[in-house]
């Protein structure tokens, strides 16, 4: 409680104290600064017009320190003047009361913020929690999963293998398909992650490059299922504006999804090309069992399980769509299913970035 006048921090605690809070008072800044240092308060009632330092420059100062800027403040204050109360809520108030309040409003307004805050911090406690669980996943999980891939594999490949008896030897593919799929699905639940906190440098990136990379990396998952991959060179587009590494993301998951789903000895198409809205337009087409109408509505929704399956056996986590178009729009960039009619055989994916200057 932040008054210059000691009877007004009288009434204020007659009125809160029964309810049992645990009030501080101060009469002025320097004294708000002081006892802050050595406790931090879950909400403050903090006046105007205080003799060193008003209640909005205060509020500001809060605010701009780490350890105090989630406190809520609410402004108590004879003034009624509108562009004081838009002064201070925009200095980083959440409430303002006039003098002389209702105590029952008054009440009213300490316990929602102070609830509110609650629900902040328990947030804040989740996220945490979560981060810590990611760094888990992203360590120590991973590195089991692979050991336990690792020994699936070279049991598998050993010689030896052929005298084990047919029920070990299923055991042993079980073994190393099911933590396949569970390192999928990890990976792609990290990659959704990083993407939501990646911090993106959009700038020239030369297009062709990029998709030749992009080719190459996805090279050998097209060679196991036999896929052939086309790129079909349309108007040269230079270089266009995008983050490269989501970039890379972006056109890889594309392909990789389209070679997934496609049948063993297809075909995938890259195509590049001047739009009509004068972008880059990037297409990516397969001749796989493409969508139904009900998929279309959802195709980019997290962990969304559309009709299609892998064709081989792929893990699938329902993450790889929303991981593209959250990309895509984080580049300012669009993405689209070309209007084909619903259900007919294959999908032919629309990207579009800006070229760059």
């Amino acid at each position: 409680m932040v008054d210059d006048h000691e009877e007004n921090l009288r009434i204020i605690a007659g009125v809160l104290g029964p309810h049992g809070y645990d009030l501080m008072p101060a009469l002025n800044a320097t004294q708000v600064f002081e006892r802050m240092a050595s406790r931090v308060p879950d909400l403050i009632l903090l006046d105007v017009v205080l003799p060193d330092m008003n209640g909005i420059e205060i509020c500001r100062r809060l605010k701009q320190n780490e350890k105090w800027n989630e406190i809520p403040v609410i402004f108590l204050s004879a003034a009624d003047d509108k562009s004081l109360v838009v002064e201070a809520l925009e200095s980083g108030g959440v409430d303002y009361i006039s003098k002389p309040f209702n105590q029952a409003e008054l009440i009213s307004r300490v316990r929602t913020h102070l609830l509110l805050k609650q629900t902040r911090d328990d947030l804040a406690l989740l996220a945490a929690d979560k981060d810590e669980l990611l760094r888990v996943m992203a360590h120590d999980f991973k590195n089991q999963l692979s050991g336990v891939l690792m020994s699936a594999k070279l049991l598998l490949e050993r010689k030896e293998s052929a005298a084990l008896p047919e029920r070990s030897l299923k055991l042993i593919r079980n073994m190393w398909e099911s933590s396949d799929r569970m390192m999928g699905f990890l990976k792609s639940f990290l990659a959704n992650q990083g993407a939501r906190r990646q911090s993106l440098e959009v700038r020239p990136v030369d297009l062709e490059e990029l998709i030749s990379s992009c080719i190459a990396e996805v090279e050998p998952s097209a060679l196991v299922k036999g896929t052939k991959i086309k790129r079909a060179k349309g108007e040269g587009v230079g270089k266009v504006l995008m983050d490269s590494n989501a970039g890379r993301q972006v056109i890889g998951n594309l392909i990789e999804n389209a070679i997934k789903f496609c049948p063993m000895r297809s075909e995938v198409c890259i195509s590049t090309s001047l739009g009509d809205s004068g972008m880059a337009l990037i297409e990516v087409v397969d001749n796989g069992p493409g969508f139904t109408p009900e998929d279309r509505t959802r195709m980019f929704e997290r962990y969304s399980r559309l009709s299609a399956r892998p064709s081989g056996g792929e893990p699938s986590t329902g993450l790889g769509l929303f991981i593209v178009k959250s990309l895509v729009l984080a580049m300012g960039g669009r993405i689209r299913l070309a209007d084909d009619e619903p259900g007919e055989k294959g999908a032919r994916f629309l990207l579009e970035f800006k070229i760059a200057d």
